[in-house]
């Protein structure tokens, strides 16, 4: 009973910890967005907006009036809502800054995985619920996309699950920052599948153009506007920041505080934005070596990383 005092404060410091990140992340979410079109830009050889257009668009949206079609449901209504509270409370789970999850309950690689997919499923379904065939054609390729690269993503994941020996975030970094590998072979060719889902999740060509109305992410959001269009924006946002995240974070914890004090806490901070600035501007660049191709040819490219997944748990089982 003496160390319960300790236990508590300790407890309620991660839990503020896993808010504090939460809403960083939130705010930050179209910053990143924005110097993501800034880079396409340059690339091309265009002047492009500027990295603060993100935000602009969206103080724009929320002082419009949000419009639905008549026959629009509940799920259209709730869908902007579900988005942000879903990938919120990945991000009050992932150890960004320490190595330890702060939100220890919702730090497991399983639950990341059912909110990934009430993310998908709740903003496909809304595109069905308005009943506009454009936006029925996006959701169903949000869908079909989904098929796709969750199970390169999923079977990544649990290859390194398997290593650490423990499906929680928390214990996984500090595995893979503090222990020898157990199958280092295994454990690479995992990373390099990961960043492959990781890349197409973040909304990248060839895959996907987020910013473009035709395309699989906007689709949907074709009967949207105003305030509920702002939230959904934020969300899109915040997901590609937080599946970045999950690589940067989880998956090379180098820089992540050990221990819950303020000059480790704030030196992991300052480590974490700096890998995921860099990982945001390489697939920036990587995107655009890259054409646009077909959507069903999609398949055809995302059998590449289910295949390097598929080696990376052959390697594990043998021991590689």
């Amino acid at each position: 009973m003496i160390n319960l005092p300790s236990e508590i404060a300790t407890s309620v410091g991660m839990f503020a910890l896993g808010l504090v990140q939460a809403l960083i992340l939130l705010l930050l979410a179209p910053l990143f967005s924005g110097i993501s079109r800034m880079i396409r830009a340059r690339v091309q050889s265009r002047r492009g907006p500027g990295i603060l257009q993100d935000y602009r668009d969206i103080f724009k949206l929320m002082k419009r009036q949000n419009i639905l079609p008549d026959n629009s449901g509940a799920v259209s209504k709730t869908m902007p809502y579900v988005l942000i509270s879903t990938v919120l409370v990945i991000a009050m789970s992932l150890p960004m800054f320490t190595l330890a999850s702060p939100f220890g309950t919702a730090g497991d690689l399983i639950t990341a995985i059912y909110l990934f997919a009430l993310f998908r499923f709740f903003f496909s379904i809304a595109g069905l619920d308005s009943n506009s065939t454009f936006s029925s054609l996006g959701a169903s390729r949000e869908v079909t996309l989904g098929v796709l690269v969750e199970p390169t993503l999923m079977l990544s994941l649990l290859i390194i699950a398997l290593i650490a020996g423990s499906t929680n975030f928390g214990l996984i970094s500090t595995a893979l920052a503090t222990k020898s590998w157990v199958a280092p072979v295994a454990t690479i060719v995992a990373l390099i599948a990961c960043g492959f889902a990781v890349f197409i999740e973040m909304g990248k060509i060839p895959f996907d153009l987020a910013e473009a109305e035709q395309e699989l992410q906007e689709g949907p959001l074709t009967e949207y506007s105003g305030p509920a269009l702002a939230l959904i924006k934020v969300g899109i946002s915040l997901k590609a920041v937080i599946v970045a995240s999950i690589f940067v974070g989880v998956l090379l914890p180098f820089g992540a505080a050990q221990e819950l004090t303020l000059s480790a806490v704030i030196f992991g901070a300052i480590c974490f934005f700096i890998k995921l600035l860099i990982v945001f501007v390489l697939a920036c660049v990587f995107e655009n070596t890259l054409s646009r191709t077909r959507f069903m040819m999609t398949g055809r490219i995302t059998v590449i990383g289910f295949g390097i997944s598929v080696l990376a748990f052959v390697f594990y089982l043998i021991g590689l």
